[in-house]
């Protein structure tokens, strides 16, 4: 029982850190693709040009996933603590 409760804790460790950072990640990948993109065909090699349209993306992206991300986070730790009762069990 023990082990079963353990793995299945991993697994949704794992698909929780895959929903949080997914999103952004993608918005991330894509945005940077079309700055390189841009850069190849303008050939402006500057790094600001690179790095500020990611950070935009980056801040935005925290300000409208944050709430989600709270609550994944906040149900993840619920269950978390209810699994470890379950575990050892009330005193």
């Amino acid at each position: 029982m023990e082990v079963e409760l353990v793995a299945q804790s991993m697994r949704d460790a794992l698909w929780i850190c895959l929903q949080m950072g997914a999103p952004l990640l993608i918005a991330l990948l894509v945005v940077g693709l079309a700055v390189s993109v841009v850069q190849a065909l303008t050939q402006i090699q500057e790094a600001s040009l690179a790095f500020l349209p990611k950070l935009a993306v980056a801040g935005g992206g925290m300000l409208l996933l944050g709430p989600f991300m709270v609550e994944v986070l906040r149900a993840w730790t619920v269950t978390l603590f209810d699994r470890m009762v379950a575990l050892g069990g009330m005193p």
